[in-house]
């Protein structure tokens, strides 16, 4: 399995609703990707203060390597991530991703 975060330092003046709609979008991939096992979002909850300005951010589990794979060139995908690079500050230098194998 492969664990896809994703870290975002959204415009300020995105409201919660405008975030809420975003991270809806995100979650509904599950229902048209296959090979998604779960998808978790939420602000940065860490103490330590380390975070760099991603306050914000979502983790997508997948069955396999292939299957985010197919993921990163699926259509749905590159709409949702279009939408995501345009609600962050700086576009894709407000984006950070790290994968993990679990």
């Amino acid at each position: 399995m492969i664990l896809h975060c994703v870290f975002l330092r959204l415009k300020t003046a995105m409201t919660i609703d405008d975030k809420q709609a975003l991270f809806a979008a995100i979650v509904a991939l599950k229902q048209v990707i296959p090979g998604i096992v779960d998808i978790k979002y939420g602000p940065n909850v860490s103490p330590e203060g380390l975070h760099g300005g991603f306050v914000d951010g979502f983790a997508v589990t997948f069955e396999s390597p292939e299957a985010r794979d197919a993921y990163l060139v699926h259509p749905e995908h590159v709409v949702v991530g279009e939408r995501i690079v345009s609600s962050t500050d700086g576009g894709l230098a407000g984006i950070l991703v790290f994968d993990l194998n679990m």
